[in-house]
């Protein structure tokens, strides 16, 4: 059982850094109020985000918001070596004993704070020992410095290694209507089985981002779907993700206040199962077997 309390969508921050919008702590701050007046109190971090820049930076405006500790859940990653803000030669990923408790250790003072609600190791390593990695979360957590565990990008049989050491509470997976691989392939299934809460970064998918005969046949879709249920077209391809039974947490990136107040009416939409079915079926470009 998940010991932390997640908002039903969270906020993704890896675009109100250097990487994407550059946001200053006044803007930051202004964001952090917003969504949490929207109920949207989760955010999820990783320390790559910005080339290490971006943790730090959400730190100082989580401190000059004055809003509590106890009404956010912080999520991070870490494992990623990145070329960019590091010293290092190639990309890589360390999952070393040492390296998981000095990455979080340095995640809370960057983000100034005391613990993780949740921790997630970002990608998995053909070179991951599950036995170290174990001790390092159970250390952390006997610390204090977190109080869940999870991983992102892990598939089914990586998920069960690291489960077999030390208990997994989340995956972070790409989940959407343009991306549903991952509830045919046995990874939501695995979920569900395990009491794994899955999360899904990207949940809206590229359905505004390409032009493509995929994404055009969703957008002619949406159009009747705005008009049918009076919402607009990302809301209603999260409430497709939020439809599936494995109890998705989408992690929405935008920084567009309107779409933020948007966002939550996903979780009271009641989406009728013949329109969740015409949204895959568009996506896939045919009908269901």
């Amino acid at each position: 059982m998940n010991t932390t309390s997640l908002s039903k969508i969270a906020a993704g921050t890896m675009k109100w850094g250097v990487w994407d919008k550059n946001l200053g702590v006044s803007e930051m701050v202004h964001m952090i109020n917003i969504c949490v007046e929207n109920k949207i109190s989760t955010f999820d971090h990783a320390d790559i985000y910005g080339g290490y820049t971006t943790e730090a930076q959400f730190g100082k405006a989580f401190t000059e918001s004055k809003v509590s500790r106890e009404r956010i859940q912080l999520i991070s990653k870490c494992g990623i070596q990145h070329t960019d803000g590091r010293p290092n030669n190639i990309k890589h990923y360390n999952f070393s004993k040492e390296y998981i408790i000095w990455s979080v250790e340095n995640s809370l003072k960057n983000l100034q704070t005391d613990f993780l609600d949740v921790l997630l190791l970002h990608r998995p390593s053909p070179l991951m020992i599950a036995d170290e990695i174990a001790e390092a979360v159970e250390k952390l957590k006997s610390d204090g410095k977190i109080i869940d565990f999870g991983l992102s990008n892990f598939t089914s049989s990586q998920t069960s290694l690291i489960s077999q050491k030390t208990k997994v509470n989340y995956n972070q997976i790409q989940f959407s209507a343009t991306h549903h691989q991952a509830m045919l392939n046995g990874s939501l299934d695995y979920m569900q089985t395990h009491n794994i809460r899955p999360m899904s970064w990207n949940p809206l998918g590229t359905v505004f981002r390409e032009d493509i005969e995929q994404t055009r046949r969703l957008k002619k879709l949406l159009l009747q779907l705005v008009s049918k249920y009076g919402v607009g077209s990302d809301t209603i391809l999260l409430a497709w993700v939020l439809k599936h039974p494995a109890n998705v947490i989408p992690v929405a990136g935008t920084v567009n206040v309107a779409r933020i107040q948007a966002l939550m009416k996903a979780t009271t939409l009641q989406m009728e199962t013949e329109d969740w079915f015409a949204i895959w079926t568009e996506s896939m470009g045919n009908r269901v077997p």
